[in-house]
């Protein structure tokens, strides 16, 4: 009997990053600039106070990328003790459009409070912005990492 490849068979560990403050999500918001995601991949669910997103990151941590090329992974990207949540620059009927993450970010209600909005920037001038109670942002790796469609990485210089 034959079972499937496991992380556990390469030789490097996949992420599972958690952010409880503005520092920590500025890490996240580094592993995930140039992610992208559809509006399918993305759930909000109020009862839980969840909203997830279901990305396909660029592995900017890889150190062995010339050995192996380019790589990206399947990854969560969930956002808890949310209240609510809203977009800007969404056509949310385009159900297929692929987006894209410039950057995550967090803007407390004041400069000592926990509340306040984490703001996911996208390409294009569109963002979703969620309020939150508390920081509490994961960044989860659920698959192996693959090649890179384009075989490279995401080029900043356009």
């Amino acid at each position: 009997m034959t079972e499937d490849a496991r992380f556990e068979d390469g030789r490097e560990a996949p992420l599972n990053l958690g952010a409880f403050d503005a520092e920590d999500l500025d890490v996240v918001s580094s592993l995930v600039q140039d992610a992208v995601f559809t509006l399918q991949d993305m759930a909000w669910r109020p009862r839980e106070r969840r909203l997830a997103l279901l990305i396909n990151r660029f592995r900017w941590e890889d150190g062995a990328r010339a050995r192996h090329g380019a790589e990206r992974v399947r990854a969560l990207l969930v956002i808890d003790n949310v209240e609510g949540v809203s977009s800007q620059g969404l056509d949310r009927d385009d159900l297929d459009v692929i987006l894209s993450v410039l950057s995550v970010r967090f803007e407390p209600d004041s400069a000592e409070d926990v509340a306040g909005y984490v703001t996911l920037t996208l390409a294009g001038d569109g963002a979703v912005r969620a309020r939150i109670e508390a920081l509490e942002v994961t960044l989860r790796d659920v698959t192996r990492p693959y090649r890179a469609p384009s075989g490279k990485a995401p080029d900043h210089d356009a």
